[in-house]
């Protein structure tokens, strides 16, 4: 039974990543000037511009990594610190994205899931 709980962590955590690259997507294609504006808002937090395909690019790969449970241990390392970090950043809610860090920590302490690529090798 925990497999199956863990599995669906690892799918609600994977959720917030890809809808987010979803949501960015749509709003690309609906508006032209989306990712101008895009690369303009992280400029107003005081990121480069450059940085929002690094964004997309992270949080679509890491979603995936998730979703698809490869390699969930590292995966959910490395999405726990990407989100830490945004909280800086980005000044994001803090309680909040610390809310998603711990899920992610807590996938990475426990990363044996069912229906997992990384239980295909075994």
């Amino acid at each position: 039974m925990q497999k199956y709980l863990t599995t669906i962590a690892r799918i609600l955590l994977a959720q917030i990543f890809l809808v987010q690259v979803v949501a960015l997507v749509i709003s690309f294609m609906n508006n032209p000037s989306g990712y101008q504006e895009y690369q303009a808002g992280l400029g107003s937090l005081g990121l480069p511009g450059i940085f929002a395909p690094l964004i997309i690019l992270i949080n679509l790969i890491g979603g995936l990594g998730l979703l698809l449970g490869y390699k969930t241990k590292a995966v959910a390392l490395a999405m726990a610190i990407y989100v830490v970090a945004l909280i800086f950043l980005l000044k994001l809610p803090l309680l909040q994205y610390l809310a998603i860090a711990g899920g992610l920590l807590l996938l990475n302490a426990n990363p044996n899931t069912a229906c997992s690529l990384d239980n295909l090798k075994k």
